[in-house]
């Protein structure tokens, strides 16, 4: 009966990779066709210049402004230097609070609000002479021209093309000076690691990969507390005053099938946000840029600690002596994951089916929103709603652990299979439905997210093929693990196939889609409209005027309007 479980080996890896491979055309097109279709974007026509050197005597956009002129001279458009606004944001932050709480008590005395943090370097001032309309548009020109600049630039051109030859060739003859990048999206730039010199973006990457490794390796100790709970010989060793309760059977149920895996999801759900966190000081400059690297720290984390932490261990010592044993992995791996089959059927129900419903029904946002009507006095109903939107670096990993178990348990334990494939249909028609009526995008992806998936799909096939390997061996199946044994070597030719094949489309897009796409765009009228927009596209926030036009005619000053007598001033003071 062996040689079926070897034949169904066969059959699943070949299906598989069948299907990515599919997959990765179909996404690949689809990619093409969206550029094709869409509009002129402003990040198609930038690129972002970091290391800018400086002369002597000049200024960073001077600097940038003569680079540029001299070797693009006839794609170069303009550009805009980056300034030091990390004091205005809080300042900023200040003053939408001050405008709430004025919206809110109109009626009462401002005399408690009109005082601003010395660390802002704004004096007391009278709001209803308007000293706080003139603070913070002094600085808002401090850091627009005494000298805050950042030696980075985003730097606009005439053609996608332009941009792009631009981007991906080195600009100068030392590598860590005019470095350059694709732009990502205005909405989508990720303003505060701007200042960061190469030395620091280099040390900061070094240390998030340290971090993260740290967190994966330390969250082994709540693993293993509740891998001992599915354990219950263990436990009693542990806890002998426990063992008459454990005899019974309704709590030996309760204890070795739901509440290991509600205690472990208690502890995973820290973890994306942290995920998230360390990815933001790595040196992204791009919302989507974290969420794809916190994705693929989340997915590792999960893959070692849900899955080869449970399968593996019982303390410390036997799982670290199990990977120091390499030869012998898959047959760790032959007995130990079948075992656990019980286990991951619970996870599916407890993180699958359960979190997959509550995200329908949003019920801890619902109360979250609750709790902030109530308590939080400075909110009103105008206060503007923030559409919801999903979570990539959440959301992409719990599905592709799924999978992972799907692949992996095929042919050991099939009984597994129904509540995933209840799971798929309930994901499937819930985030269709939030897709389409409930999610704002907050960036466009792209398809870009996709070689995770594929990358994390060729895992889980090695992965089931060591699994049967080692199933063949302790068997004394020699003759199915020999024909076994090519199968992971075909998966990764396969792998690197798809990569020579498809990746580079998901990188830039082609020199042939840029030109006939420019091309297209030279009888566009609305071209010229669309370049003198451009400029102002990549503004940073905290230098745009804040509009707070509801303040007019309660004593408040409003920001959206500046007249002539708060511009001379701050002319002769810049």
């Amino acid at each position: 009966m062996l040689w079926a479980h070897c034949t169904a080996v066969y059959l699943i890896t070949v299906f598989v990779c069948f299907l990515l491979y599919h997959e990765y055309d179909y996404i690949s097109s689809k990619r093409n066709a969206y550029f094709y279709s869409s509009k002129p974007q402003p990040h198609q026509y930038t690129i972002l210049v970091r290391g800018i050197p400086v002369s002597p005597g000049s200024s960073v956009s001077e600097s940038v402004g003569n680079f540029f002129k001299e070797y693009h001279s006839s794609t170069y458009l303009s550009h805009v230097v980056i300034h030091r606004t990390n004091r205005l944001f809080f300042l900023i932050d200040y003053v939408k609070k001050i405008y709430r709480r004025f919206k809110h008590k109109q009626s009462e005395p401002v005399k408690e609000y009109s005082r601003f943090d010395d660390s802002f370097g704004v004096q007391k001032s009278n709001l209803e002479n308007g000293d706080l309309e003139e603070s913070l548009i002094t600085e808002q020109w401090d850091a627009s021209f005494s000298g805050q600049e950042v030696r980075s630039a985003f730097v606009f051109f005439r053609s996608r093309f332009g941009a792009a030859i631009a981007s991906r060739l080195q600009q100068s003859e030392k590598p860590t000076e005019w470095v350059t990048e694709q732009a990502p999206e205005p909405d989508d730039v990720y303003w505060p690691f701007f200042q960061a010199t190469f030395l620091q973006r280099w040390m900061s990457r070094v240390v998030i990969i340290v971090a993260s490794t740290l967190l994966t390796v330390l969250f082994l100790i709540p693993v293993v507390l509740v891998q001992s709970l599915a354990n219950l010989s263990q436990l009693e060793v542990w806890f002998p005053f426990l063992a008459s309760i454990l005899t019974a059977k309704v709590t030996r149920q309760i204890v070795t099938g739901y509440l290991p895996n509600l205690i472990l999801q208690i502890f995973v759900k820290l973890v994306p946000p942290v995920m998230e966190f360390l990815s933001s000081i790595q040196g992204y400059i791009s919302f989507s840029e974290i969420q794809r690297s916190a994705c693929d720290k989340f997915l590792w984390f999960i893959i070692w600690n849900i899955f080869f932490a449970n399968v593996l261990s019982g303390s410390f010592i036997n799982l670290f002596s199990v990977l120091l044993d390499l030869r012998n992995i898959p047959s760790h791996l032959a007995v130990t994951v079948p075992a656990q089959a019980s286990f991951f059927i619970a996870y599916v129900v407890t993180s699958g089916w359960t979190s997959t419903s509550s995200d329908l029904f949003r019920i801890i946002q619902l109360i979250q929103s609750l709790l902030r009507k109530c308590c939080c006095c400075n909110r009103t109903a105008s206060d503007e709603f923030e559409l919801p939107y999903i979570y990539y670096h959440r959301e992409i990993p719990k599905i592709l652990f799924f999978g992972l178990l799907g692949i992996t348990y095929f042919f050991l334990a099939p009984l597994i299979l129904p509540f995933l494939l209840v799971y798929f249909l309930l994901a499937y028609i819930i985030f269709k439905n939030q897709f389409l009526y409930v999610y704002a995008p907050k960036f466009e992806t792209a398809g870009k997210f996709w070689p995770t998936v594929h990358n994390c799909m060729i895992f889980s096939l090695v992965l089931m093929h060591a699994i049967a390997l080692g199933i063949f061996t302790v068997k004394k199946l020699s003759s199915a693990s020999t024909l076994i044994f090519p199968l992971p070597v075909l998966t990764l030719l396969f792998n690197e196939y798809c990569r020579k094949r498809f990746l580079p489309n998901f990188v830039a897009y082609s020199a042939e889609s840029l030109i006939k796409k420019d091309r297209e765009d030279l009888n566009d009228s609305e071209m010229p409209q669309f370049f003198s927009e451009l400029i102002t596209a990549y503004m940073d926030p905290a230098l745009s005027p804040l509009q707070c036009s509801d303040f007019d005619g309660h004593g408040v000053p409003s920001f959206s309007d500046i007249s002539n007598d708060h511009i001379a001033p701050l002319l002769s003071h810049a």
